[in-house]
């Protein structure tokens, strides 16, 4: 659509930190694009005291381009079937069930102790490097539940391997509409997501925003990437600048309640 080459940096690192960073410190030309997840934008402002630099003041939103859930898992040896007897089963066996995570301080640990804390159950945090690990243990039956990014676990919902019980976020997953969210499982509010959007650097000029945000919500309303999208268990979204911004003024709120009360750090 642009006519040009367009190159892809992937900088990993820091949850994110480090690509968000170079972005942050780019000229404000409209050449240098963030795509961000809301780690590194939202949940790690709540988590780390000290960045280098400000997600609210060192950017200018353009759109949200997509959300997903997490999603809570069993392996089938546990004998619950649904949230609620999942929290009745902790609630017996207090801290002997495991649940695992993508990585200390990611959202799956942040969903995990934010439904101990609301649930008021102790289960164990488990921590592995990435979604493939956690999910190949759970199915081993090496741990007893998991949350999970929706596009790792998509693959396997049908296989029997895992037992899907809920999704974390406020709205069902249009992947899985049978499956019901924690918020309507007995833990009213539970929203927990992992979305991804495009932003640029503050001060970028107000025209070349506006033509970012009509190309890339363009982008979210073609078929073939709609369809690409739901094969991740992602969904579409496509918002104005000012929604996505607000978004993630909310996003920080609420990772910081959520960290302050269930006492999260990270090492």
């Amino acid at each position: 659509k642009w006519g040009q080459s367009v190159v892809i940096d992937n900088r990993g690192g820091a949850s994110g930190m480090v690509g968000a960073d170079i972005v942050a410190k780019s000229a404000p030309d409209g050449y240098t694009v963030l795509m961000c997840a809301s780690a590194e934008v939202a949940l790690n402002v709540a988590l780390y005291p000290k960045m280098a630099y400000d997600s609210e003041r060192d950017f200018t939103p353009v759109t949200l381009l997509s959300i997903s859930p997490l999603v809570l898992l069993v392996h089938p040896s546990l004998p619950a079937r649904s949230v609620r007897e999942f929290i009745a089963l902790a609630k017996k066996r207090p801290g002997e069930i495991a649940y695992a995570s993508a990585g200390a301080g990611g959202p799956h640990h942040i969903a995990g102790e934010w439904m101990k804390l609301l649930a008021g159950i102790n289960i164990i945090h488990v921590p592995y490097k990435g979604g493939g690990p956690q999910l190949l243990d759970l199915m081993g039956g090496h741990v007893h539940s998991a949350f999970i990014a929706l596009p790792v676990v998509a693959p396997h919902v049908k296989s029997g391997k895992v037992r899907v019980l809920a999704v974390t976020t406020a709205k069902r997953s249009q992947a899985l509409p049978d499956v019901p969210t924690l918020s309507e499982s007995g833990l009213a509010g539970f929203d927990v997501s992992q979305w991804w959007g495009i932003m640029v650097p503050a001060g970028t000029p107000s025209e070349i925003v506006a033509k970012l945000n009509t190309d890339f919500v363009g982008l979210t309303r073609l078929p073939d990437i709609k369809a690409r999208m739901a094969d991740l268990g992602a969904e579409p979204v496509g918002s104005t600048a000012a929604q996505f911004g607000e978004l993630i003024r909310s996003d920080i709120a609420k990772y910081r309640k959520i960290v302050k009360e269930t006492n999260i750090t990270i090492n």
